[in-house]
């Protein structure tokens, strides 16, 4: 089971989920045997950075320098934090 989400935690896709671009769609997705979840851009951007290596940390300061936008930190944990309620995410405690 996923302990709270923090900075240092290294999300990565739970079981049962595949991630991927869906060109019939346009957007990102996230696909699981019960159906799929349509995901907007930002969620996009940060689910296919969740490869179990990056840390929250990493993953908010790359997309700050891909997209020229500062402090994505706390908006990247409360999805990653939202993402891991729903079961699309898991992470091991510290």
């Amino acid at each position: 089971m996923n302990a709270v989400a923090t900075l240092d935690s290294r999300p990565r896709l739970a079981r049962g989920f595949r991630f991927q671009w869906e060109p019939a769609q346009g957007c990102h997705v996230l696909l699981y045997p019960e159906g799929m979840v349509k995901l907007n851009g930002s969620a996009g951007a940060i689910l296919e950075r969740c490869d179990g290596e990056r840390r929250i940390a990493d993953i908010a300061a790359e997309l700050e320098a891909v997209f020229a936008a500062p402090e994505l930190a706390a908006d990247v944990l409360a999805f990653v934090a939202m993402a891991g309620e729903r079961r699309w995410l898991a992470w091991d405690s510290a």
